[in-house]
């Protein structure tokens, strides 16, 4: 493995769920950690990364954050401090770079003070990379749980959200993702034989059963649990969706689950491609979608319904763009560090 050396710099998206790393050649590294089931996880978590990656005293470390919407914590304020308390257990000595919803670095004594400016900050790192190479178009990046739709014009990030709320109102931020959004979430009813049966909201299954089950997420890719606690694999999968009307796998075959993992796709893919339309509704020059995640091939298919071009992420990142906002803000790092010395 290559090694980095003094003064080289580690991108970070820590999230409630998946906890993510990224260097600027392109290697990158995930690992699901659910905050609120493990909050002792997350030390040994960073380090762990920060090995895979070839860390080492003196390297510069490039922090965006999610984590503190995780139920671990009572308020934003509490869960900021958390993950800067975990950064600077995991490595003393090096020095941390958080960045902000305001498209700026700030140290962390300031993102504790300014936690609003500093959590939920993993959509405008991402933002502001790609608006260096795409100047008017949208980004739609979406992970495991949600889907940020963002406006660039002119170069710049043109969202009119800061806070998550904010972002809920304007439509730049949408809740539902490739894995954990609760199949509820998406439809009232799914068709079942002749007929439309109502779906039964108890948790029974997420929308990642729908694509693992359909083939567009690999059971790898399941980086959640499931609801319940078996294996993500399709078989799984379809017994977790035939519970979705209070069935199973002796009552459904494999047609009613095709119908059933069908529909909420089509619904939850209509609910993206919606947010993408208001938000192309601000943004009249725009032609182009950058999509970026693990839900990708969502973010394509939404963006095409919308009428725009897409342009993958991953063919400026690679593997990066599957933790994009990692790998991003360690970009913005590098290049904020550069324009110092020059």
């Amino acid at each position: 493995m290559t090694r980095v050396g003094p003064g080289a710099i580690l991108g970070w998206d820590i999230g409630g769920v998946n906890t993510k790393a990224a260097r600027t050649d392109g290697q990158s590294a995930s690992v699901p950690l659910e905050l609120q089931r493990d909050t002792a996880g997350l030390v040994p978590a960073l380090r762990s990364l920060a090995a895979c990656l070839g860390h080492v005293p003196g390297t510069a470390h490039a922090v965006t954050m999610t984590a503190e919407l995780s139920q671990a914590f009572r308020t934003k304020r509490e869960g900021v401090g958390f993950v800067l308390d975990a950064m600077a257990a995991a490595f003393p000595g090096d020095a941390a770079h958080v960045f902000g919803v305001n498209g700026r670095f700030m140290q962390p004594a300031d993102a504790r003070a300014r936690p609003l400016e500093a959590g939920a900050s993993n959509w405008m790192a991402t933002a502001a990379f790609v608006a260096r190479f795409v100047p008017d178009g949208i980004l739609i990046d979406i992970g495991t749980t949600s889907t940020d739709i963002i406006p660039l014009a002119g170069g710049q990030v043109v969202a009119l959200g800061r806070t998550d709320p904010a972002r809920l109102m304007s439509g730049e931020l949408v809740y539902t993702g490739a894995v954990r959004t609760p199949v509820e979430a998406l439809l009232r009813e799914v068709p079942l034989g002749d007929g439309w049966c109502a779906v039964s909201a108890d948790g029974f299954a997420t929308i990642g059963d729908a694509h693992l089950w359909l083939g567009a997420l690999e059971a790898a890719d399941y980086t959640a649990s499931t609801t319940d606690g078996r294996a993500a694999t399709r078989a799984f999968s379809g017994e977790r969706l035939a519970r979705v009307v209070c069935g199973d796998r002796e009552m459904l075959d494999e047609a009613a689950i095709d119908g059933i993992a069908r529909a909420l796709v089509e619904a939850q893919l209509e609910r993206v491609a919606d947010g993408v339309r208001r938000v192309l509704a601000r943004c009249p020059d725009a032609r182009t979608a950058v999509v970026a995640g693990l839900g990708e091939f969502i973010a394509s298919a939404a963006a095409r319904r919308a009428g725009l071009e897409v342009m993958r992420l991953a063919d400026r990142l690679g593997a990066g763009a599957r933790t994009a906002p990692a790998a991003a803000v360690a970009w913005l790092l590098a290049e904020a560090i550069e324009a110092r010395r020059a």
